[in-house]
């Protein structure tokens, strides 16, 4: 399988808004808590970043979208996604890759 093929697959895997928003949500938390350590120079916060990412992630699979998240077979693509939908939704880009992998807003 590709990328595109899996981005594809991914975004289908995240068909309802609620899975995506508590996605969105895990991903700002997680880079909220990067960035405390950081800020603080206590890079044990790092521990928690994907803990709260991931928390979040899959929640939403479990209990809205009911699938299995795609993290478990492509860890590093799902991570890739994960951020990419994310930055795709802040900046108001989204919507035309739902609809390339034929998913409503």
């Amino acid at each position: 399988m590709t990328y595109g093929e899996f981005w594809l697959r991914y975004l289908r895997a995240h068909a309802r808004p609620a899975t995506r928003v508590l996605h969105y949500c895990g991903s700002a938390a997680a880079l909220a808590i990067i960035a405390l350590a950081v800020y603080t120079d206590d890079y044990l916060w790092l521990v928690f970043a994907p803990v709260a990412g991931y928390s979040f992630a899959w929640g939403a699979h479990f209990y809205v979208e009911h699938n299995r998240p795609e993290t478990f077979g492509h860890p590093f693509w799902s991570l890739i996604s994960d951020f990419r939908m994310f930055f795709l939704f802040l900046s108001g880009r989204l919507a035309s890759h739902l609809a390339a992998a034929g998913v409503g807003l």
